[in-house]
């Protein structure tokens, strides 16, 4: 992250915008769709950060891509932080509006991390399982690591829960590098 203070600040500001407004979930799903037009094309960033393009030719692009696809809050704030020269954290500012909408609404962010891809029955599960032991929604998010081997890694905030067969080779294999069993041999 570049600026997270920034990006903090002007995520907190649009989230007390959209919530004045009853505007929430719009400009939820708007962020959710710059965040994404962000990861998935490098030339949007390039954009974004690049000094030699005028805000004005900026705010055309960026409506020309986002025309009709977001809400008027939403257009609004883009083009008044690229007017102020702060286009180059838009991305982050989305990422931050996630964290911060998420925290409103109570939902905690999980990530799976299986050696397979699982199935729909066993995800809902899994999701149940953590939604009762955390006592609040769960946003479950995905991955597959065939390097795992079997088992799975399920990582919250800053807990990371480990039961994986790769992890338990890795513990074997310290274990017969400390050699703590050839003074009990002799």
């Amino acid at each position: 992250m570049q600026n997270p203070r920034l990006a903090n600040r002007y995520a907190k500001s649009l989230i007390d915008l959209a919530v004045a407004k009853n505007e929430l979930e719009a400009v939820h799903g708007d962020m959710l769709l710059l965040q994404s037009i962000t990861r998935s094309n490098a030339d949007v960033v390039a954009l974004l950060r690049s000094p030699i393009i005028k805000a004005d030719k900026k705010i055309k692009i960026m409506g020309a891509i986002l025309d009709g696809k977001i809400s008027g809050i939403t257009s609004a704030f883009i083009r008044l932080v690229t007017l102020k020269g702060r286009e180059s954290v838009l991305a982050e500012i989305a990422g931050e509006f996630e964290k911060q909408y998420n925290a409103l609404k109570g939902i905690v962010r999980v990530k799976l991390i299986s050696a397979a891809p699982l199935e729909a029955q066993l995800l809902n599960l899994i999701r149940d399982k953590v939604e009762t032991s955390a006592g609040r929604k769960v946003e479950l998010e995905t991955a597959v690591d065939p390097e795992l081997i079997g088992g799975f890694v399920l990582e919250t905030g800053n807990e990371l829960f480990d039961a994986s067969v790769l992890r338990d080779l890795k513990d074997i294999k310290k274990q017969f590098l400390k050699n703590i069993y050839v003074s009990e041999i002799r």
